[in-house]
């Protein structure tokens, strides 16, 4: 059973992190799988389906549009910190066959939900609104609803905000462009192209994660490619399957840092996913000087997962910049987390950190200071240095569970302790984060 995080908790320095661990299950997968097998004819199986929040408000949506869903919570055997998987049961209604919810949607803390949801419904004859918590509500929404509105879909919003109303109709196919690289929102047109007519493109200037087209095919959909172009035709049916998730990559992420930043650090992670869309943080530790090792030992549903050895080297300067930024949205709050161990790290282009869980440039640059570390907030990124050890303080992760877990790992190598605020946050989207960190801490 997963330990509930208080809201605020200490983290001590610590000589390095060692030891085997597998992480959650990827969050983004899950979304995925989910609400594909919703959609599908038959009971789906989808085993190792994510603990955090995000995903279970993903569960609880689809039951409220009709589909079935129980989860199970198997043990897992062996001596891998995780205490146990779970495994969620989807009876699906079939192609545009969700039904009319009695309530409002509430995607909680998940744009994942939301976005995705919005593009599956904009095709169902009835109308739905969909909110999420105050930080979601805050989220623009504008490169979401364009090109659903493009296709015929009928929403309406409150000055490009949450809540967010949108009245199903008959689709048809687009060719689209996103102004913004986003899997999301890639995510959300391509679910609206399965049930329009005629074929729907997504053209991408930079690629984003393709875990919706591994997971389309996955359950029977077929997706054409041309060049930059992903091509999928309306009306395919999905068909029911049983799927296993790989351990989150983002998550995983933090440890990886930790190893890279911490002297004598050797941390393994088993049964990883290591998605080529997703691994872009393993060249840029690389870069820093980290010992990098990577074993692809199966592959399911196109997922490759395998295993990833971390063990620190040095830590040398980096620039990211807006090019590599899509691929590394997620780990860059923790890649300022690795500069504060002496390293020096520079990103721009990263404009859209501003609009997640929280302004992740604002927030993640305030908290660093707290802890003593140089730090320095750019309008598209941010500067940090690590020309001075953090000497402890007060970080608040302002509900940002990435914010927290990346606070946590500057506190690593600290002179003092360090509190982190809104630590309870880790529950979106890993439960038992801080248990583990204590599990790989050599105290000083």
């Amino acid at each position: 059973m997963s330990v509930q995080t208080p809201p605020v908790v200490t983290v001590r320095p610590t000589r390095w992190v060692r030891g085997q661990l597998r992480c959650p299950g990827d969050k983004s997968i899950s979304h995925r799988y989910a609400i594909l097998a919703a959609i599908a004819d038959g009971t789906s199986w989808i085993n190792g389906y994510a603990p955090g929040n995000d995903c279970a408000a993903t569960l609880d949506c689809l039951k409220k549009l009709g589909a079935t869903v129980n989860r199970h919570n198997t043990e897992l055997n062996g001596t891998h910190k995780v205490n146990s998987l779970d495994v969620v049961e989807i009876v699906g209604c079939g192609l545009r066959g969700l039904k009319r919810s009695n309530v409002i949607l509430d995607a909680h803390n998940s744009g994942t939900t939301l976005r995705l949801l919005t593009g599956v419904l904009a095709a169902h004859s009835f109308e739905t609104t969909l909110t999420g918590d105050s930080s979601l509500q805050r989220r623009p929404m504008k490169r979401l609803v364009d090109p659903l509105e493009r296709m015929g879909a009928k929403v309406s919003l409150i000055n490009n905000k949450l809540p967010l109303t949108i009245m199903g109709t008959d689709l048809r196919g687009i060719d689209y462009v996103p102004l913004v690289p986003s899997a999301q929102v890639k995510t959300a047109i391509l679910l609206a192209g399965l049930q329009a007519r005629g074929p729907t493109i997504v053209s991408e200037s930079i690629p984003t994660r393709d875990h919706t087209e591994r997971a389309l095919s996955a359950f029977g959909i077929t997706i054409e490619r041309n060049g930059k172009g992903i091509l999928i035709r309306g009306g395919q049916r999905l068909h029911a399957t049983s799927q296993r998730v790989p351990g989150d990559f983002s998550s995983a992420a933090f440890w990886s840092v930790a190893a890279a930043a911490l002297p004598g650090s050797d941390i393994e992670l088993v049964d990883v996913g290591l998605n080529p869309t997703r691994i872009a943080l393993l060249d840029v530790l690389r870069r820093v000087g980290a010992r990098v090792d990577i074993s692809v030992d199966h592959e399911t549903a196109g997922e490759p997962t395998g295993r990833l050895r971390i063990r620190h080297h040095q830590i040398c300067p980096i620039n990211i910049t807006a090019a590599e930024v899509p691929a590394l949205i997620d780990e860059l709050p923790v890649l300022a987390a690795l500069a504060t161990h002496g390293g020096d790290i520079r990103v721009t282009g990263a404009e859209e950190l501003r609009t997640k869980e929280s302004d992740r440039i604002g927030m993640l640059v305030s908290g660093l200071r707290n802890l003593g570390a140089d730090a320095s907030e750019l309008s598209d990124g941010f500067h940090v240095k690590g020309t001075a050890r953090p000497v402890g303080g007060v970080a608040d992760a302002a509900g940002d569970h990435r914010l927290a877990m990346t606070f946590a790992i500057v506190a690593l190598g600290a002179s003092n302790p360090c509190v982190i605020k809104g630590a309870d946050s880790v529950a979106v989207s890993y439960p038992d984060f801080f248990e583990t960190l204590e599990t790989l801490c050599e105290t000083m």
